[in-house]
């Protein structure tokens, strides 16, 4: 746990917060209005998605956060959260942004969800976040939501045939070449959590 933020850092936080819901939101709204679905079957279809999951887990986080309490969550948890925020920019515009053109709402909720939000958690996480006590022991924290969702949607693929990305598609792939994709994912995120405790070393001093 660390000392309660400072009040720019709380303000950020909520302001951050409140980027990564409305995206959420705005999102829904574009495909429950684009699928003509119902409300449920659309909720249920974002709820396969890394960026999605990812990014409710930023509004709860960020919302905590926020508010002026003595102990807030633990350094590791938020800079795992950015690893993965990081990722869920990096991976949809080098792999996945040629897939699906938006426009309007629609527009606006991508470029929330994978791009302003992994912006601003990255600049927050690096101006604010307690760093110093970062250690290589808190590496398994940095891949425990990966392979938690890993396992999720490969399990509700197995039920129903559907997977959220190309590169973890069994229906496409052969299950050693998800297995090698998710290995290579687990590394890019190990090397990650090397690399924020390495800037937490030296950051905060």
């Amino acid at each position: 746990m660390f000392p309660a933020l400072s009040r720019p850092a709380r303000r950020w936080a909520l302001l951050i917060a409140l980027l990564a819901a409305v995206s959420v939101v705005a999102q829904f709204l574009h495909l429950n209005a684009v699928r003509a679905e119902p409300p449920a079957a659309t909720a249920s279809e974002m709820g396969r998605y890394f960026t999605i999951l990812t990014n409710l887990f930023v509004t709860v986080t960020f919302a905590v956060i926020s508010r002026p309490i003595r102990d807030g969550l633990p350094a590791a948890w938020l800079a795992a959260l950015t690893l993965s925020m990081v990722m869920v920019g990096g991976v949809y515009h080098a792999l996945l942004s040629h897939l699906v053109e938006f426009t309007g709402l629609g527009w606006w909720a991508d470029h929330g969800l994978h791009t302003a939000g992994p912006v601003a958690i990255l600049l927050w996480w690096l101006v604010y976040a307690p760093k110093r006590r970062l250690d290589y022991a808190d590496l398994p924290m940095f891949i425990l939501w990966p392979v938690i969702y890993a396992a999720y949607i490969l399990a509700r693929g197995a039920q129903d045939g559907v997977y959220p990305y190309p590169f973890v598609d069994l229906t496409a792939l052969s299950r050693e070449a998800v297995a090698v994709n998710l290995a290579g994912f687990t590394v890019v995120f190990l090397l990650g959590g090397v690399l924020m405790i390495l800037i937490g070393r030296f950051a905060d001093r």
